[in-house]
């Protein structure tokens, strides 16, 4: 009898190579190789799409129809916000996000509430049935076109899909299940692509939506290859600490929608909970009178949300200091930095800085560089910045403050919440005359500008 042969594949991009490398020569990725044993080649009688293939046929642009998607509400609106309406019919799902996280508790919360229109499958490979029953009486769940299905063998999955005729498929998780038409172990390389080939073949056939659950690497992306994101209609990760009760989900690629909305959630012991309003939220417990804080208005899609961002300045003992940032770039701080020392002549060089974003959010827009700036100030000199105060503007390396976007419902949602100053770019009160009742607009054109703002709002310090 012949041993099996065996090839090292890359997860990245699934180049094969012979023997295990530790750099792969294709994507440069380290650590990626993963030994598959090869299978034998599939004979067009085993094979039924390599024996029946259909021939497309090309048509003229102005022939083809325009797709009118019929979309299924999840029963939590901010899901739905972040699938950009719903679940569309034929698509493909797929949710990643770290061990404990809340995901398994979220598709049980979504299947509880599709289940009262349609037929959901619910497939675990990681649970049992006494597990999953636990779970949904503690979450007050229950229904009729709920069918719970724990297998872990693609083709009994899509035997029991043939006969159930479901209208959801949802399959926790896709690293668990295996096909037979692979010798390779459950999560490999090979077995993810093929199963969720089969999964996204069943769904595209008969407009079954299906919802994929992945497991994520050290690293923090999805294990397994990365075709696998390019394959489904959408991926969404599912981010916060699991020592906090929040919880965001932000897609990354979405076929059917935007990719910039999130969802806010807070986990409570009767699962997942709709956070409406993020704002206050995050400023809920905010400190008064305390340097190093200064709030801004940061933009997720169509939804302007206040954040806080927080520094913390001391006088290092080191001749490197410490530079640390939670929520942060690293190399955004960085550069924020250098522009204060060398444009207002303040002097960081020697002192450690910590900067953190309340919420476990991360702000990556440009339009948070002035809040960073003048939390960092003001931790440095030791001056509070006014509580009712709230600062959005984007700076350069130049130490001007330039315009951002959206710049009207981040004051409208500022002035909501209480605040009743905002300092603004110069540049988008030239071009748009503001006037918004119960806030006062200060438009500067450089850091030293908002320097001298702080000053005039507290006089007496």
């Amino acid at each position: 009898m012949k041993a099996q042969k065996s090839v090292y594949i890359c997860s990245e991009c699934e180049y094969t190579s012979p023997k295990w490398l530790g750099k792969c020569p294709s994507c440069g990725a380290w650590n990626t190789f993963d030994e598959q044993v090869l299978a034998p080649a599939a004979t067009a009688a085993k094979n039924p799409r390599a024996a029946h293939r259909d021939t497309g046929h090309a048509v003229r642009f102005s022939e083809l129809d325009s797709p009118e998607y019929m979309r299924s509400s999840t029963g939590l609106s901010e899901l739905d916000r972040v699938l950009g309406g719903g679940i569309v019919s034929g698509s493909v799902v797929l949710l990643s996000g770290e061990p404990g996280i809340g995901k398994s508790t979220l598709l049980m919360q979504i299947s509880d509430s599709l289940g009262d229109g349609k037929r959901v499958l619910y497939v675990s490979g990681e649970e049992s049935g006494g597990q999953l029953k636990l779970r949904a009486e503690r979450l007050g769940i229950g229904g009729d076109n709920l069918h719970i299905l724990t297998e872990t063998n693609i083709e009994s999955i899509l035997d029991e899909a043939s006969k159930l005729k479901p209208d959801i498929i949802i399959a926790d998780s896709i690293q668990t299940i295996y096909s037979d038409g692979s010798a390779s172990s459950p999560g490999s390389v090979t077995q993810v692509r093929e199963c969720a080939f089969a999964f996204i073949e069943r769904a595209k056939s008969q407009g079954i939506s299906v919802l994929l659950v992945g497991h994520v690497n050290k690293e923090g992306g999805i294990a397994g290859p990365k075709v696998l994101e390019h394959m489904v209609d959408a991926v969404l990760y599912f981010e916060g600490d699991r020592r906090q009760s929040y919880r965001i989900i932000r897609a990354v690629k979405n076929r059917y929608g935007s990719t910039n909305e999130i969802g806010v959630f807070e986990m409570t012991d009767r699962g997942l909970l709709e956070v409406p309003n993020p704002s206050e939220m995050l400023l809920a417990g905010r400190p008064k009178n305390v340097s190093g804080n200064c709030a801004v208005c940061t933009v997720e899609g169509t939804r302007p949300m206040i954040a806080e961002i927080q520094a913390l300045v001391s006088q290092s003992p080191y001749p490197a200091p410490r530079r640390t940032a939670n929520g942060l770039d690293y190399n955004r701080m960085c550069l924020i930095l250098a522009v204060l020392e060398k444009r207002l002549g303040l002097r960081f060089s020697a002192a450690d800085v910590y900067m953190n974003v309340i919420g476990g959010l991360h702000l990556d827009e440009p339009a948070v560089d002035l809040a960073a700036a003048l939390s960092l100030i003001s931790s440095l000199t030791n001056k509070v910045v006014p509580d009712e105060l709230i600062a959005i503007g984007e700076l350069g390396l130049s130490g001007e403050c330039r315009a951002v976007s959206d710049l009207e419902n981040r004051v409208r949602e500022a002035a909501r919440l209480g605040f009743t100053t905002a300092i603004v770019p110069y540049r988008n009160l030239e071009k748009r005359k503001l006037e918004l009742d119960g806030i006062k607009l200060i438009p500067i054109k450089t850091v030293y500008e908002a320097l001298k703002v702080l000053r005039e709002e507290r006089p007496n310090e």
